[in-house]
This record gives C-alpha cells, structure tokens and sequence, in this order.
C-alpha cells in the first residue's frame, strides 16, 4: 500500500457480513461462538499465540473497520461477544443495549495520546490554547481532550475542538489544518516512526484505556461454557503478545499490511493484559464515566457496577 493504511485503508480488509448473516439469530447453533472483531486484532492475537487449535466450539469471526457497527451487530443478536472500548460500551448500554461486560484487558493508558508534528512550536499543554485539537467524536480521543484540559485549567473556550475520524484527523495534522491530534495505537507509533511526532500529553491518570469482552445476554445464558473458554484463551493470547511482541509484529504486519516496526512498537508500548473487573477497576470506570456526562459525551450517568457480569473469571 506504500504508506501505513489509515482504518479506512484497513477495512478493506474485514470480512464482509451479508444482511443474511446479520440478520440470523447468534444463538442458532450451539456449537458456534460467533465473535465480533476489530481489523483482526484479536482474531491475530487468539492464532498467533496458537490458542485456536484444539477448540471444543467453532469461532466465526466477524470482522468490523470500527466499534459502532461491530456494536450494532451485538445488540442485533447477529454476533455473541466482541471486544469495544469501555466508553463505546457504555454509550449503548445506556440507550438500553441487552449487553454485559465478561471480561477486560488494559493498554498502558501513555498510548493514548495528544500528538503534534515534528515541526510544531508547541511543547506543553499550556501551548494548546488557542489551537485547533482534533480527536473522534464521543469516543476516548474527544475525552482526552477535555480530560487534559481540565487537569490543565484550561476552559474548552480557549482551544477549538475538532470531531474527527482517524483517517481524516491525521491528514488534517499533515496538511497543519489541525495543531494537534489526540489518537491512539497503532497510530501513535505510526505517527512518531513515520513523521516524527511528538507526544505533549497521554492518558495517564486521565484514561482506564480499558478495553471490555462484551456479551449479548442471550448468548450468556445460553453458552457460558464457551464463552469462558474463549474468555481464556484470549487472555493467554495477550499474554503471549506481551512475552513474543517482534514474533506477533511479523504475524500482524502481514495480515494488515502495517509495516512491521509500527506494529511491534504498538505492541511494546500497549502490554495489553488482562484485568479482574473488581472494585477497584469498578471505581476507576466510573469515574471516567462520570467526566463523560460532565463533558457532554454522554447524555446520562452510567452505572458500571451494573454494566458487568462478574460470573466470570480469568485465569
């Protein structure tokens, strides 16, 4: 593709689902767990740590360019589980979505982060009034924004807000229509080996950069057993990743045509892992999600004790 492919590049690449399929109940046959993923990621992460062999269910995975859709198809009945960031999932849970979070697995929150180009004078978080920030609307990048503005003592008045997708965000950055850009991986390190970013704030303190394993109800209750079973093997997926990161960046590189360094540096910045979703980790979201009624993001407060599901454990 000769530049690193923007998710808009990447969702060429995610199989595609017929209305037929979407439309068929998820729980039509016992013998299937039908998984909704993002641009590979986890599908990539579940067989390069070979945790797709000897199965006692078949996974059909479905592959999405983004969450909403991804999250359509779950609250549809058309998919059983799939993996969506913490502040997606509480967006439709609130609008009444029959889901629940199984499990979760946390990035190092410095991987979300606002970047400006190698030529920018702008060096600390102080610098950003009166600039142009762009982030995606009503999801982390939009939050961190506000999130480190806040911190800052810095009125939103004082900077303008720019809502945009990935793709359109880092072309803006490019072009200097935008003066910084508050994203995640892999496009932070797509950013900072590619061009040269540099990072003036991340997600630390402000993010849970939590990601949930989240599941219809009727899929609950009626394939427990496999979804615990999947539930594991992911998690020994990331942890693998963790241990194997140059191995899984060869793997992944291929599959999405990333270039490789871009990908293994994602990797090692991430340590993605899996978290127990306990009292601590319950508090933690629901301060986040909090903010988020405060800045506007979300319309109500969410209760995330109630979002959850803890029957089921990660060893």
């Amino acid at each position: 593709m000769g530049a690193t492919p923007t998710r808009r590049d990447l969702a060429r690449l995610a199989i595609a689902l017929p209305l037929a399929t979407l439309a068929r109940p998820a729980r039509a046959q016992a013998a299937t767990l039908s998984v909704g993923d993002q641009l590979f990621g986890n599908r990539s992460v579940v067989e390069v740590a070979g945790q797709a062999r000897d199965l006692p269910y078949a996974i059909d995975w479905k592959q999405f360019p983004a969450a909403q859709p991804l999250l359509e198809a779950l609250n549809a009945g058309a998919l059983d589980v799939g993996m969506i960031g913490d502040l997606s999932f509480f967006t439709v849970f609130a609008a009444g979505a029959p889901l629940r979070a199984i499990g979760a697995y946390r990035s190092d929150p410095a991987t979300q982060a606002i970047l400006v180009r190698s030529d920018s004078p702008i060096r600390d978080v102080a610098a950003l009034k009166g600039k142009r920030l762009a982030g995606t609307r009503a999801g982390w990048g939009q939050f961190l924004i506000l999130a480190t503005l806040k911190r800052a003592g810095i009125d939103p008045s004082e900077v303008e807000i720019v809502l945009l997708p990935p793709p359109e965000a880092r072309s803006a950055l490019a072009a200097g229509a935008i003066d910084a850009w508050a994203v995640w991986e892999p496009y932070v390190s797509q950013e900072i080996l590619e061009r040269g970013a540099r990072t003036v704030a991340d997600g630390r303190g402000l993010s849970p950069t939590v990601t949930f394993v989240a599941a219809h109800v009727d899929a609950i209750a009626a394939k427990r057993a496999a979804l615990q079973d999947f539930l594991g093997r992911l998690s020994a997926g990331r942890a693998w990743v963790r241990a194997h990161p140059a191995e899984y960046a060869r793997y992944y590189a291929e599959l999405s045509k990333i270039p490789e360094a871009v990908v293994q540096r994602s990797t090692e910045q991430q340590q993605a892992g899996f978290v127990a979703l306990d009292d601590s980790v319950v508090a933690e979201l629901q301060r986040a999600a909090d903010l988020t009624v405060e800045f506007g993001i979300l319309r109500d407060r969410v209760d995330v004790a109630s979002t959850i599901d803890r029957s089921f454990s990660v060893v």
